[in-house]
């Protein structure tokens, strides 16, 4: 089945707006309520040597992001296509995978959506969820997605970064040892290196800003050094986000208060500005969740996109129908703790098994072949994959474990 293609686009100032935009909707995705809480959870246990796992995070995710934006933006096929180029249905799997861990971290998005406006108007959490939805839903059919994309997750971005500043501020967080800790620390953990990179670039994320490109006709070699300056531009951002968040519970933790285990991000931003730091930080959080559903939606359906002439026509009915699944799931079961287990698990598992799709078709396919591939570029790819998959084996034995202990 032929499908329409998207238009290529040339001119300088929408090239600028789209890395922009691409870069903001990858760092966004990643930016969601459990960004929050990995951040401030790690943080409270290193200290200020945090700072050497985001330091390690940002190589990793490097070469992760990278190696897929290239893959897919130089055949300009989506992730799942070139899964099924080299293999025959692998892609169909690379897809169930994809959608299943979107769908589950989407629902945990719109709780932190319904958490949010309960900081900020008291509101119930479920009405808060659907009225965030709704907003989702809106956002999506008010004007043409992909400038919507690119406009929205900026601002949403920019936010986030300039409340957060705010809270580091009042926090007074010890930086000059956070500086020196971040090259020379006192604890290293492993877990948490491979956590925040699977925070970062885990899941549907690692393939939003390159689907994005794609959809607005960026491909081919002539565009390479653009999609590298937009990926890293990407990476630039959630890292950065990070670290000021980082800075923030640093300075709340090194005062000896404790932070609550159910939420601390939120002490965070109430023990540094009062009530009006926790007013910020249902700001933060609601920006974060709203735009995590936002990247989750978008990036699940350009995985079945072009599976079928009716998916491809009918755009916002499908991120209507996936958004509204997921706020109704949340609703109807409460507090998904589960399905964010099991879509932690898949999500641990989907980084490794794509970027080793992406750096297998590198070599086997023809379109990808006939360009000179940077040898350290794609040996930072496969150190990833080593990493990411040895972690992500040890946490699905664990889980079983786990399981077999509550039978």
């Amino acid at each position: 089945m032929k499908l329409p293609k998207p238009k290529q686009i040339t001119a300088l100032p929408s090239m600028k707006g789209l890395g922009l935009g691409a870069a903001f909707l990858m760092a966004n995705s990643s930016i969601g309520p459990g960004f929050l809480t990995q951040t401030s959870f790690y943080t409270e246990q290193l200290l200020t040597s945090f700072g050497f796992v985001i330091l390690i995070s940002i190589l990793l995710d490097f070469g992760a992001q990278i190696n897929i934006w290239r893959a897919i933006t130089l055949t300009g096929m989506r992730a799942q296509e070139i899964a099924n180029e080299v293999l025959p249905g692998l892609g169909h799997l690379l897809s169930l995978l994809v959608i299943l861990g979107g769908f589950a971290f989407n629902i945990g998005n719109i709780a932190g959506c319904g958490l949010a406006l309960n900081i900020l108007t008291g509101i119930s959490f479920a009405k808060g969820a659907i009225i965030s939805g709704v907003v989702a839903i809106v956002i999506f059919w008010i004007q043409e997605i992909g400038k919507m994309l690119d406009q929205l997750t900026k601002y949403l971005g920019i936010i986030k970064i300039g409340l957060t500043l705010i809270i580091v501020y009042a926090a007074h967080p010890p930086l000059l040892q956070a500086v020196h800790h971040s090259f020379v620390p006192e604890k290293i953990s492993f877990i948490a290196i491979v956590t925040i990179v699977g925070g970062t670039v885990g899941g549907y994320i690692t393939f939003s800003g390159a689907h994005r490109l794609i959809d607005a006709g960026i491909k081919g070699n002539e565009h390479i050094s653009f999609v590298t300056k937009t990926a890293s531009r990407g990476i630039f951002i959630s890292s950065f986000m990070r670290f000021i968040l980082f800075l923030a519970v640093a300075g709340i933790v090194s005062q000896g208060i404790l932070l609550d285990k159910n939420n601390p991000a939120a002490t965070v931003f109430e023990s540094a500005g009062g009530r009006w730091g926790l007013f910020i930080f249902g700001i933060v959080l609601w920006s974060a969740a709203i735009s995590s559903v936002i990247g989750a939606s978008y990036t699940s359906y350009s995985f079945i996109k072009n599976t079928t002439l009716a998916l491809f026509q009918n755009e916002r009915k499908v991120i209507t129908a996936f958004i509204i699944i997921s706020t109704s799931l949340f609703v109807l079961f409460g507090k998904p703790k589960e399905l964010l287990l099991l879509a932690g698990l898949v999500n641990g598992f989907i980084l490794p098994f794509a970027l080793a799709i992406m750096l297998i078709a590198g070599r086997k396919l023809p379109s990808l072949k006939k360009f000179k591939y940077p040898l350290w570029i794609e040996m930072m790819g496969w150190l990833v994959v080593i990493i990411m998959g040895s972690m992500s084996m040890v946490a699905l034995v664990e889980q079983i474990q786990i399981g077999r202990a509550h039978v």
